[in-house]
């Protein structure tokens, strides 16, 4: 499994795509402020965009947006006390329009919508708004071409529609991280060590083996770095150290072997503990209850 994929994995979550909009300028589309671990996501498809307080921040037909900390925002184009009311049909997808009559909008809007309070490792590591553009690229062909086919579908139901719209929405996110890791020049967390090619051995290492006892050493050789120099490189990009990463990644590890059901015991071996105790203290750390109270959580 590539280091992405991995990655992903230890984070569970759902897509939902929900709401077909077509605006006539002008118009305004307000979003309120999402629940933890949701995250408000929009396709334009067609026309412009402007989002209120991005500094002009301009969305063609193509681009993606998300807001991965579920902060409230506004989407509109011209002047927003001048857009008419917007009216809803059943559908599909729940249909959005407005009476304006200026230059058209297309948007398909939904959410990522992640499994549990495990997810704030990778949520924290994604910055408030994420943008990707796709129009004109050959690095993002496959997500254009998974935005044209959800637009096909939600614009002309036929049989099957339903879970087409369904099966197509589940792999936005990877493509979306793909296509934001390859276009963006900085980024924070987790994934500025997945951007850092000098730096994949070591994320891959921690991934496919967190029984492993792997010691600042051993990291920095399976880079072929010096202790120094991949103690340095690693900080600046992930702004932790090795062992919080580390740390970080055993327990969403352990998050997901409790949740297929294994025992506290045997996930703390999976992970790289020799002492359940331990095991117990840094997971409690992590998700704020003991592995026990984690297996009887009612999942949200």
């Amino acid at each position: 499994m590539d280091t992405l994929s991995h990655l992903l994995s230890l984070y569970p979550m759902r897509t939902a795509l929900d709401t077909r909009c077509h605006f006539g300028a002008p118009w305004v589309l307000d979003h309120g402020a999402s629940a933890s671990g949701v995250a408000p996501y929009h396709l334009i498809v067609r026309g412009t965009a402007l989002v209120d307080g991005a500094d002009g921040l301009t969305l063609q037909a193509g681009d993606l947006i998300v807001f991965p900390h579920g902060s409230a925002h506004r989407l509109y184009i011209g002047d927003p006390a001048q857009a008419s009311s917007l009216h809803t049909a059943p559908g599909l997808l729940r249909y959005e329009g407005n009476d304006g009559d200026g230059p058209a909008t297309d948007i398909l809007c939904g959410e990522f919508r992640f499994d549990d309070d495990g997810a704030d490792g990778l949520l924290t590591a994604l910055p408030p708004m994420l943008v990707v553009r796709t129009a004109g690229r050959a690095d993002t062909q496959g997500l254009n071409h998974l935005i044209a086919m959800l637009q096909a579908e939600a614009e002309a139901p036929r049989a099957g529609s339903e879970a087409i719209v369904r099966q197509l929405a589940s792999a936005l996110f990877a493509l979306l991280i793909r296509g934001w890791l390859e276009q963006s020049m900085a980024m924070p967390g987790l994934f500025a060590v997945l951007a850092e090619r000098r730096l994949q051995a070591a994320l891959n290492g921690m991934l496919a083996a967190p029984q492993q006892d792997w010691t600042l050493e051993k990291l920095a050789a399976a880079c072929h770095m010096s202790r120094a120099t991949f103690a340095r490189l690693f900080k600046q990009a992930a702004g932790a150290a090795p062992a919080a990463v580390l740390t970080q990644l055993r327990m969403a590890q352990a998050a997901r072997l409790l949740d297929a059901g294994r025992q506290a015991g045997d996930v703390a071996e999976a992970v790289g503990y020799q002492s359940e105790a331990a095991f117990h203290r840094a997971f409690k750390r992590q998700y704020r209850m003991g592995p026990g109270a984690w297996k009887r959580r009612a999942p949200r």
